[in-house]
């Protein structure tokens, strides 16, 4: 027998279906114990938008009705009204995610939403421009508590903290690793979202060969998921497998035509890795932009899969929110490429720290992801002919973390 996973995809939720139906279990009894409380008024706006529209309010009703709740381990409908999903939302957006060794929730929202993300209609839902307008708004306020030093109450040294025992137990070597001071509050971190963007000390991740132009470094510190060659302008995207599709990758940017046939690598983040942005080669960001998209919107390829946009890392590239980079490399033999830094869930806050025109060098930092990190892709014009090197391991759901600024490829010669 193949032992479950202790949690999914890049470890943001667990794979124990019963622990996240008991987190949601154990949210719906903290609200109602606090009684009826107003709702914050971005919580409030997301409430008429739902009662107004009348195309939103059939999807959000049939969602929760077609949840299949019968799959659970719990067999509970713990969200079955819009009211009670709407009194989730105002209670997390007052709470940052504590940490739990066993059954860590990173997107609480996600897990609200859960369930009703693999109904007809919650794919219906998830793609209304109305609705992700919304959710956008409504993490953006949530960001704002997150960058506050309220939220530094999980940063505590208890089962539940970020620097408890079992959490410290995860991120080893963490004050030797990380800007950052044991000695004071928090380890001297303002907030939780100065955590989550936590910054490496010098020389702990070294740059490799950079004097050498044709090694390509790995930009995040992510696990590979997949790399793909000769990709089509267009392709059924969502469908099982989820191929690549350039011209929606790209939001049909001008120069997507340069990137039909290209080489694409893929990999993910986790919440307990760094979140930083880094440049895989020397050369000029000749363009940079934040494309809106989904946030909670997975492939139906999968059929019902509650595992949320996890295991839609392919899908998600095409339809997320998510950063665009464009960089002409120095070395004319990849000459122009682009890194696509693509939000989920509720790590959809892309944050580029470049502009158009400046140069940059192989290993320097290009922006971030706020609250922790999702997924990203280098992709390479066609005739860029690249070796990778994914340190002894398969690209897949499976893999591990390989450090940023590691090599991950090289121009065959």
């Amino acid at each position: 027998m193949t032992a479950t996973a202790p949690f999914r995809v890049g470890g943001w939720l667990p794979s124990d279906q019963a622990r996240l139906d008991q987190w949601v279990t154990d949210a719906v009894a903290r609200v109602e114990a606090e009684g009826p409380k107003p709702l914050l008024p971005v919580v409030d706006e997301f409430r008429r938008l739902i009662e107004e529209d009348p195309e939103v309010y059939m999807l959000f009703r049939f969602m929760l009705e077609q949840v299949p709740y019968h799959k659970s381990p719990t067999n509970e409908p713990q969200v079955k009204t819009v009211e009670k999903m709407l009194r989730l939302f105002n209670h997390v957006m007052t709470h940052a995610p504590e940490y739990n060794d066993t059954g860590l929730v990173g997107c609480p929202i996600n897990a609200i939403l859960d369930w009703a993300m693999g109904t007809e209609a919650g794919f219906a839902a998830f793609l209304n421009d109305r609705v992700n307008g919304q959710f956008k708004k409504l993490l953006n306020e949530w960001a704002v508590f997150l960058k506050s030093a309220r939220s530094t109450a999980v940063l505590n040294e208890t089962s539940s903290g970020w620097f408890g025992p079992d959490a410290l137990a995860k991120m080893p070597h963490f004050a030797e690793e990380f800007v950052c001071d044991p000695s004071k509050p928090h380890y001297g971190f303002t907030s939780w979202d100065d955590f989550f963007t936590r910054q490496f000390r010098a020389g702990v991740r070294p740059v490799a060969s950079p004097a050498d132009p044709d090694v390509i470094v790995n930009a995040c510190e992510s696990a590979p998921y997949r790399v793909s060659r000769n990709v089509k302008r267009r392709d059924r995207f969502w469908i099982k497998g989820q191929p690549y599709s350039i011209a929606h990758m790209l939001a049909n940017d001008p120069w997507t035509e340069q990137f039909v046939g290209a080489t694409i690598y893929q990999a993910f983040l986790s919440p307990l890795s760094y979140h930083r942005w880094h440049s895989p080669v020397d050369g000029q960001v000749v363009k940079a932009y934040v494309q809106d998209g989904t946030y909670y919107s997975e492939t139906p390829a999968e059929g019902y899969d509650p595992a949320g946009p996890d295991d839609s890392q392919g899908y998600i590239t095409h339809v997320a929110t998510r950063a665009m980079i464009f960089i002409l490399a120095d070395n004319p033999d990849i000459g122009l490429m682009c890194l696509l830094l693509v939000g989920m869930a509720e790590v959809s806050s892309c944050e580029i720290t470049v502009y158009q025109g400046q140069h940059v060098r192989k290993g320097s930092q290009l922006g971030m992801f706020h609250f922790g990190g999702s997924t990203h892709c280098l992709l390479f014009r066609p005739g860029v002919n690249l070796e990778f090197d994914l340190h002894g391991q398969k690209a897949g759901l499976k893999s591990s973390n390989i450090p940023v600024n590691s090599q991950i490829a090289k121009l065959a010669r």
